[in-house]
């Protein structure tokens, strides 16, 4: 190596010294903040959860000295949590919060320059973010600033905390911590259901401890994360029998939370994963048999609905609902009533459950021509990615945008967990282009690659 080269590599070393000293004790600066509003302000609600996220990011901090993206690993459980904190008066959620920190630890920690592919799809968020930004522009309230930031950073700050921890050699733990929070979530799911299919009640079923959850929340994550174990990289490089028994759990979590976008987004996902990939017929006959139940199952629940007549469940709500939104719609229909509407004094009071319509209503003609092009160029660019990296990135993209068509689309977790992954994706691949494919992930795994 040459003296330039070292003189280089020693300033980026000291570079990242700094930063991972300075961004640690702002950490610590947080979370002192934040127990203090806690004591101080909240008292004894919502303790538990509170109490573990400033733990967490007390331990982190202390760790980014010798691990400097250790706070965006620690996030990883985090963004699976949709429980509200309200510090300040602001409206975040733990998975907010979690990628919030994550993003500053990637921003300023993670590893430079961004890949092409990265590049691009950071390119695309930012033609829809400008779109946006004249709804924020004409619709001057606080509401629909912070919401503005906040979709910013659901897709490009996930996409950048996801590269940052792919390109450091950390895809595998990172992927590893997202699945198993998801299958703990899964495991609690599952004993609430049987109890209450004991009791004779076979509704929706969802945690209620030690966080409640919405059905169709936990439903969302556990579909994202079923993709993730089915598909199972050869650079991640799980066992067989882990991946199966994650997968599993995972879609019966799907299905006893009788989330209908869920199982949709799954099914659409392993159907990337079969075409984009070469596989046996065993692999084939796997996918028949989730996709015919689980097609069954969303067929027979809506003709139930349908056929009951009954003009308050989801079905019949959803199409009023609907019709609602596009009269409201029309009131602005170039620019929108500006992101998070809802929130307003004399607006409708709810989000509408459907990807498309709510941009259309926030944003106008201008947001919704800027976001189909902005989903519509994420999934080519992510198309044409090697498929070892690309499928998984791909899949659970459009999973997410498939089961937008039928409920809420801008959730926190819901948008930002695909994101995080296709990140992921994208980093470890370039990090095996830099290294080469016989240095992989650090250290030797089971299937002769090497992983951290």
């Amino acid at each position: 190596m040459s003296s330039t080269s070292e003189r280089r590599v020693i300033r980026h070393l000291r570079t990242v010294e700094w930063w991972s000293g300075a961004w640690r004790w702002a950490m610590y600066a947080f979370a002192a903040a934040a127990a203090t509003y806690f004591l101080l302000d909240r008292g004894a609600s919502g303790g538990a959860t509170f109490a573990i996220v400033i733990a967490a990011f007390v331990i982190a901090a202390s760790l980014t000295a010798s691990k400097p993206l250790a706070i965006a690993l620690f996030a990883m459980p985090g963004l699976m949590i949709s429980q509200r904190i309200g510090i300040g008066g602001a409206d975040l959620s733990v998975s907010d919060a979690a990628l919030a920190a994550a993003f500053g630890t990637a921003l300023l920690l993670g590893q430079r320059p961004y890949s092409r592919p990265l590049r691009q799809l950071l390119w695309l968020n930012l033609l829809y973010q400008f779109a946006t930004l004249f709804t924020v522009i004409v619709n001057p309230y606080l509401a629909n600033t912070f919401e503005w930031f906040h979709a910013w950073l659901l897709v490009s700050g996930a996409l950048i905390v996801g590269w940052a921890l792919g390109a450091a050699g950390y895809a595998r733990t990172a992927l590893s911590v997202l699945v198993f929070t998801a299958c703990v979530i899964a495991a609690v799911t599952l004993v609430e259901a049987a109890a209450g299919y004991a009791r004779g009640d076979f509704g929706p079923a969802a945690p209620s401890w030690p966080i409640p959850m919405h059905k169709n929340f936990v439903g969302t994550a556990f579909a994202l994360a079923a993709v993730v174990a089915y598909l199972n990289p050869d650079w991640v490089a799980w066992t067989k029998g882990w991946s199966r028994l994650a997968f599993w759990m995972l879609v019966a979590g799907v299905v006893v939370s009788q989330s209908r976008q869920a199982l949709i987004g799954l099914m659409a996902a392993i159907m990337i994963a079969v075409i984009r990939r070469s596989t046996s017929r065993r692999s084939r006959i796997l996918v028949l048999l989730l996709l015919i139940p689980a097609g069954w199952l969303i067929v027979s629940m809506v003709v139930e609905q349908v056929q009951s007549q009954n003009q308050h469940n989801s079905v019949f709500q959803r199409l009023d609902w609907f019709r609602e939104v596009y009269l409201y719609w029309r009131e602005s229909p170039v620019f929108g009533h500006g992101l998070r509407y809802w929130r307003e004094p004399g607006s409708l009071g709810y989000q509408p459950p459907q990807g498309e319509l709510e941009v259309l209503a926030s944003a106008g003609i201008v947001g919704l021509a800027a976001f189909i092009v902005m989903w519509i160029g994420i999934l080519l660019v992510l198309w044409h990615v090697d498929p070892r990296f690309g499928t998984l990135a791909v899949a659970i993209v459009l999973s997410r945008i498939v089961q937008a068509q039928f409920d809420l689309f801008w959730v926190a977790a819901q948008v930002s967990i695909p994101f995080v992954i296709a990140g992921i994706c994208l980093g470890a691949m370039a990090r095996e282009e830099r290294a080469g494919p016989e240095v992989g992930l650090e250290r030797a795994g089971p299937r002769g690659l090497t992983y951290h």
